[in-house]
This record gives C-alpha cells, sequence and structure tokens, in this order.
C-alpha cells in the first residue's frame, strides 16, 4: 500500500504539470472532496461493524484528551526548535506548527499575515501530510499504533484515517478519528493566537 500511495502522488503531481489545465482545478476539487467522502464512508462502514466501539471509546478514557493535547505540544515546540535553528520569528513558526497537518485553513490564516509565511505553512503542513502517509505503515509495523496517529495529527481524522485503519486495527481507528477531530478544532484557535504573539 504505501508503494501504492507514493505511485499515485507522483502519477497526480505529473497529471498537473502535464495534463490538467489550470482552468480544471475546480472540479479536481470536486473530485478530491468526493473522493475522500467515499473512503471515509467505507472506513465508518468498517468502525461501525464494531459492535464494542463505546466500550473502546470507554476503555481509552483520558488517552482521547491526553494524545491529541501532547501531539499539538510536540508539533508546536518542533516547530518552535526547527524555526529557531532556520532563524524564524517565534511567532511564525509556532503558528505554522500549530497547523498540525491542516494546510489549507494554515495557509489561508497565515496568507493574512504574510504571504511568505502562508506558502511556508501550506507546504510543511501539506509535506507533513504526505510524509505520514508514506510513514504510517513503517510506523505502525515497527515503532506503535499511536505513533501513527502522531505523525499525522489533524489528517488523522480524514485523509490519513484509511492508511491508519488499515495497519492498526479498530481500536486505534477510533482513537485517530477523535484525536483529528480535537487538533483540527484546536487549528483555527491557535493559529491567529501565537501569529499576534511577539517575543
Amino acid at each position: 500500500m504505501t508503494i501504492s500511495i507514493i505511485v499515485a502522488v507522483i502519477l497526480g503531481m505529473g497529471f498537473g504539470l502535464f495534463i490538467f489545465p489550470e482552468t480544471y482545478i475546480d472540479q479536481v476539487s470536486y473530485i478530491i472532496d468526493f473522493g475522500l467522502c467515499t473512503l471515509l464512508f467505507f472506513v465508518g462502514i468498517d468502525m461501525g461493524r464494531n459492535k464494542n466501539l463505546l466500550n473502546q471509546i470507554k476503555a481509552n478514557g483520558l488517552k482521547l484528551l491526553i494524545l491529541p493535547v501532547m501531539i499539538g505540544m510536540g508539533s508546536i515546540i518542533g516547530s518552535i526548535v526547527g524555526g529557531t535553528l532556520l532563524g524564524m520569528p517565534f511567532n511564525e513558526s509556532s503558528a505554522i506548527g500549530a497547523g498540525f497537518g491542516w494546510y489549507t485553513l494554515s495557509a489561508i490564516e497565515l496568507s493574512k499575515y504574510s504571504a511568505e509565511v502562508g506558502a511556508l505553512a501550506f507546504i510543511t503542513n501539506v509535506s507533513r501530510e504526505i510524509i505520514a502517509l508514506i510513514s504510517i505503515p513503517f510506523i505502525a509495523k515497527y515503532i506503535g499504533k499511536y505513533e501513527c496517529i502522531a505523525s499525522a495529527a489533524a489528517p488523522s481524522m480524514d485523509t490519513c484515517l484509511p492508511v491508519i485503519s488499515e495497519f492498526t486495527d479498530a481500536n486505534t481507528s477510533v482513537v485517530a478519528f477523535v484525536t483529528g477531530v480535537l487538533l483540527s478544532s484546536m487549528v483555527p484557535i491557535l493559529v491567529p493566537l501565537f501569529i499576534q504573539m511577539q517575543m
């Protein structure tokens, strides 16, 4: 599946560069939305077939809240460290990290502050999602199930959920979905908050 993902991304880039003109970009976005909804529908069926879903949510308890908080903190602290090494201001690097892989919203929000920061947020968060999609099978096999969720962050509720579901189990898929929802809900709050900070 990892090879399929890499090949699909490369083919998509090739089609975007050489085949589809810019006038088709709106239609492509509709196709992406439809495909993603279809994927999530079937992941939902797989999760719904699990009769112990509510029991699994109860069994996870605080883990469902602690995991997104720790992933969020790790993402922001990591981006601050990386930004410091690159000579970026604290507010810019922390705001980019607070995107948690949600490249569209973070890029739009940060473009209001600066086009360059918005572009960097887009590239950074898209890269995070692509790296997560490629690395989740290896992380699941050699490191752990919850670490797969950490690599994806916010996209663990949508684009990365099918891959997480494929390489882990139903319980991890539930945790991934809840984690993605909570992290996604924090993005519109934290990104504007961090970008306004001055140190």
